[in-house]
């Protein structure tokens, strides 16, 4: 999040890509209608909030003995990001790898390792690589994340004036269409511009919601959509205001606009920025668009225009009259920069502007018309700033009654100053220091409505500042200070103070800021925040001075996020974990129908191999993930004095056993994570014998593996059986109740980087996440795997 004026710099420095409304036609062209329109299946409950973990840093996620049952009407909410790519996509500058290649670059503005002024720098590499927001297969990876945590609803930050629609939409349809899979998604919401929302508010509302897109994923807030923006604010003056921008176009995309031609004309074309430079050129393609309105119609007049002067009227020639009607005016290929003037906000009754063949943000762009036996052409399209004052125009009031009207509005706080009686009923917060505003229910003034939960804070001495300080609140600051780098860690210390007041004082809803910013432009000295350093980040700088709960490559890798799952569970419970059925004899002879009536079922999330190809940032190229294999459906245990066993079923047919890391089973048996590998001490699998016989092997200490026993195994199709000696695991006391954890993994890759679980091929369940196997009745906190107690 950058505000104001820094927003304005890296939108101009960049040139903005985005989506907004289109007609019916080309909705159904893309899938979007109908997607909205099919009723999504019922959730397959993968009952993750009884699923168990432990932490890098040693930490094990409390349970239901723990946090107790399940509490209607508690809510998570979690700040999402749109904009990576959005904004450009030079480098990646990470400023963590050019800190340690050059410790001194933050005192050196010139330094050449740094990107430009403005543009994205990461703070450091995310666990799925420098991915865009376009990115399908991290969308879907975010969605399970996110609903593993309890996570119930991401809000979405278009604080900067820019609603970053192609990212939003390219979520909800992949939000959407897992829904009709039947898995679980996190719902949406939007945080509008604290002090100038109209533009936003009424773009989102024009574009997604009376469009009635996407409705399922809506979330709703005391009966209404919900929008944290300022009902106040939203005059019809502001609703009816716009801006010019100089839309850049980028190498290897489209820039275009959707005209009407009311009588027969010979040229067109638009005003076109070059940001003075002399040799820019472009190609003008003019398309004639059926009764469907598909994009991008009939081709039919191209021309290549060279030495393009800055910001003059540019014209298609056309070899003749053409008829009027409906039409699509492309620019492509683009030699040195090149644009096209264009206008954000107002209405767009002339047409509609495109990029890329998507909707844009902007709502239309210049566009100049000469009509058969005329001189000079005639403005079609104007683009023009008009300011609040305008008259407005645009926006009549039973308009701005609609909006009012269908959204449940809060107020967004930006300031992280005022402590708890500084939240006032109808506001709502996105980012506090310690101790937190609290903020009111707006019809019970004693009731707590909303807390806000960070892991850090740009803020210094009371004031707001800039995360390259050293002195600025980190993820280690508590207490009322932040410590020195030889007294900072990964534990989430400022997270979990403001987790603990929150938890305190139990409001409805709790807004966690934040997931996925990883980005931040780089500011000179000089700028309007407090205690600039000489090369500033104002909202990240690196795993000390940054935000982000989405796992990361180095540093704290995912420790903040089973710290979320851990305190997600504290304010709203948990189910109990499940206990296994009576003992039972099988016998591993390939007849899967035994199966049928053993309880619990173990479930993991459909849909983790899909294939990953898709570009990078940047030069971080193309990222390119075929390792998904034998997809994990549906696992079961059962036992009996001398045995346990194992059965597994997959998505689709179960591969050769040649396979290398072939449907490995885990075992966790002591319940210790300081021993075997992660924790588990046995694994089956990584050495099989033959299509009915594999081996039990026992950790000599991590990734080191030494066998101990043969195991019963058979398999066909899609489903998988085995059995291993109780004696053979120290699992056989006959007084003592069984327990112990367990996780399938098939060609993953774990041993060589932990986080190849989020990346490769299929883990059930996901992640560092366990299933655990208990005979025993529920016990108090404390008692762990094996034969308790």
């Amino acid at each position: 999040m950058i505000f104001s004026a820094q927003a304005v710099k890296l939108a101009l420095l960049s040139g903005m890509a985005g989506l907004g409304t289109v007609s019916p036609p080309v909705l159904a062209q893309r899938g979007i209608m109908n997607a909205s329109k099919t009723p999504p299946t019922a959730p397959r409950d993968v009952a993750s909030d009884t699923w168990v973990a432990t932490d890098a840093l040693g930490r094990s996620l409390p349970t239901h003995q723990d946090v107790g049952p399940p509490r209607a009407g508690k809510v998570v909410g979690i700040f999402y990001f749109l904009w990576l790519g959005q904004h450009g996509t030079q480098g990646p500058f990470d400023i963590t790898k050019i800190t340690a290649h050059a410790p001194n670059a933050i005192n050196e503005p010139e330094n050449s390792l740094w990107g430009p002024l403005y543009a994205p720098h990461h703070w450091g590499e995310p666990a799925f690589g420098y991915y865009l927001s376009d990115d399908e297969w991290v969308y879907r990876r975010h969605a399970q994340m996110l609903s593993d945590a309890g996570v119930d609803v991401v809000i979405f930050d278009v604080t900067n004036q820019l609603t970053y629609p192609r990212s939003y939409r390219t979520l909800c349809r992949v939000w959407s269409q897992m829904r009709r899979e039947g898995a679980a998604t996190p719902q949406i919401a939007f945080l509008a511009p604290f002090w100038q929302p109209a533009r936003v508010v009424k773009a989102l509302y024009d574009d997604f919601y009376k469009q009635n897109l996407y409705p399922e994923l809506w979330f709703r807030w005391k009966g209404k959509p919900l929008i944290m923006a300022d009902p106040q604010l939203l005059s019809p003056q502001a609703l009816a205001q716009s801006e010019r921008v100089p839309s850049e176009l980028r190498r290897d995309g489209t820039l275009g606009q959707i005209f009407r031609a009311s009588r027969p004309f010979t040229a067109v074309g638009g005003e076109f920025p070059t940001w003075n430079e002399a040799s820019s050129g472009v190609t003008l393609s003019l398309y004639r668009l059926n009764a469907e309105g598909q994009l991008p119609g009939r081709l039919v007049a191209r021309q290549r225009l060279q030495n393009v002067r800055d910001n003059a009227r540019t014209l298609l020639e056309l070899p003749r009259a053409f008829s009027p009607g409906t039409y699509y005016l492309e620019q492509s290929d683009p030699q040195g920069r090149i644009g096209w003037w264009s206008q954000r906000g107002g209405n767009d009754d002339e047409g509609r502007a495109y990029r890329d063949s998507e909707v844009a943000e902007e709502r239309a762009r210049s566009l100049a018309i000469r009509y058969a036996g005329e001189a000079a052409p005639t403005p079609l399209i104007e683009t023009q700033n008009r300011p609040e004052t305008a008259s407005p125009v645009a926006v009549d009031s039973a308009q701005r009654r609609a909006i009012l009207e269908f959204f449940t509005f809060r107020k967004p706080r930006p300031d992280y100053f005022g402590g708890p009686d500084g939240g006032k009923a109808g506001e709502w917060g996105w980012l506090d220091i310690s101790p937190q505003k609290i903020y009111p229910q707006p019809d019970k003034p004693d009731g707590v409505e909303q807390m806000t939960v960070g892991v850090a804070q740009n803020a210094l001495g009371g004031e707001l500042s800039v995360l390259s300080n050293p002195l600025a609140h980190g993820r280690s600051f508590h207490d009322g200070r932040q410590p020195p780098p030889g007294e900072q860690d990964f534990s989430g210390r400022n997270f979990q103070e403001q987790w603990d007041f929150a938890l305190k004082n139990d409001p409805e809803f709790i807004f966690v800021t934040g997931w996925n910013e990883w980005v931040a432009g780089r500011f000179p000295q000089n700028e309007q925040f407090h205690a600039m350093t000489p090369v500033s980040f104002v909202d990240s700088f690196n795993h000390e001075y940054s935000r982000d709960i989405e796992p990361v490559r180095g540093g704290h890798t995912d420790s903040y996020y089973y710290q979320l799952v851990a305190n997600v569970r504290r304010f709203k419970g948990a189910r109990p974990l499940p206990l296994a059925g009576p003992p039972r004899r099988l016998t591993m002879d390939g007849d899967f129908t035994k199966w049928r009536d053993v309880r619990p079922e173990y479930r993991d999330h459909r849909g983790e191999t899909l294939p990953r190809d898709h570009a990078g940032w940047g030069n971080a190229g193309r990222y390119v993930n075929r390792s998904g294999r034998n997809e994990f459906d549906l696992l079961k245990v059962a036992h009996d004095a001398d045995n346990l066993y194992f059965y597994g079923r997959t998505a689709r047919p179960i591969t050769s056993f040649r396979d290398p890391e072939w449907m490995l089973l885990c075992l966790d048996t002591d319940g210790d994570p300081a021993t075997g590998w992660q924790g588990f001490d046995f694994i089956v699998n990584r050495q099989v014998l033959g299509a009915t016989r594999s081996t039990l092997e026992k950790s000599s200490g991590g990734w080191n593996w030494k066998a101990v026993g043969e195991v019963q195994l058979r398999f066909g199709g899609n489903e998988m059986e085995l059995a291993i000696s109780r004696r053979a695991l120290g699992l056989d006391s006959p007084t003592r109740p069984l327990r112990f954890d367990f996780k399938w993994m098939d060609n993953v890759g774990a041993e060589k980087d932990l986080l190849n679980l989020y990346t490769h091929g299929d883990t059930a369940p996901s992640g560092r996440f366990r299933y655990r196997y208990d005979t025993a009745p529920a016990v108090g906190k404390g008692k762990s795997p094996g034969n308790a107690s």
